[in-house]
């Protein structure tokens, strides 16, 4: 027979299907592909905010390393990026935090992740840049969990755009790569210090919103 503590907990907690999917294919494969996490809607609202703030000048040359050891490499990377505070997000802003800290909650919840931090920054890549092959972890900060990118681009967007995410695994002994397009609303996650990846260059601007979840 079960507690009266146990019954609370089992009334506290529901399974959620879309977040169990996501919790899947980080166990089999350190990733997974999440399509319309942001339904259109929300993506252009997203968007547009982006390019608002894009207009306004308030992007700066994406560099390398941690914000306590930058340097600005364009033969490694050649996107410009604005960082997203939560506590001063505006409405379009936290359409994107609101559903992010619920799968924040049930990760920590299921997973015992302890994710108790975040960062993300809306990314723009002009047309003809890219990002080199490379792990999202650094020599003086180890607490990035799961790295997550959100595609904000149009409807329209089409494979010879370019662009595309790339992600290499192992598996049993061969390197295998996996390409992502970048397709609006489709949310990509992995685990950010086991799989390195790049972003192919690019054809016309690509947007996104990347980030990482962080233990303490």
């Amino acid at each position: 027979m079960s507690t009266s503590v146990e019954l609370f907990e089992q009334l506290e907690f529901k399974e959620n299907p879309f977040y169990e999917k996501i919790i899947s294919g980080l166990l089999e494969d350190n990733y997974c592909i999440v399509e319309d996490f942001f339904d259109l809607e929300e993506v252009a609202i997203l968007r547009k905010s982006l390019l608002d703030k894009y207009e306004n000048e308030a992007f700066k040359k994406a560099a390398i390393g941690n914000r306590t050891n930058e340097n600005v490499e364009r033969s490694v990377r050649g996107d410009f990026i604005l960082w997203i505070n939560e506590a001063d997000a505006r409405a379009a802003e936290r359409i994107f935090f609101n559903k992010l800290n619920s799968l924040i909650e049930y990760l920590n919840k299921t997973c015992f992740l302890g994710i108790l931090q975040k960062e993300f920054h809306y990314a723009l890549y002009p047309e003809g840049t890219f990002y080199k092959r490379h792990l999202d972890i650094f020599q003086n900060d180890d607490r990035r969990k799961l790295s997550l990118v959100c595609y904000l681009n149009n409807e329209d967007w089409k494979p010879e755009n370019g662009g595309e995410l790339v992600i290499y695994r192992d598996e049993n002994g061969i390197e295998v790569a996996k390409n992502i397009y970048p397709l609006p609303g489709r949310v990509v996650i992995f685990e950010s210090q086991m799989l390195e990846h790049e972003v192919k260059p690019v054809k016309t601007t690509r947007l996104s919103i990347t980030g990482w979840l962080k233990t303490r």
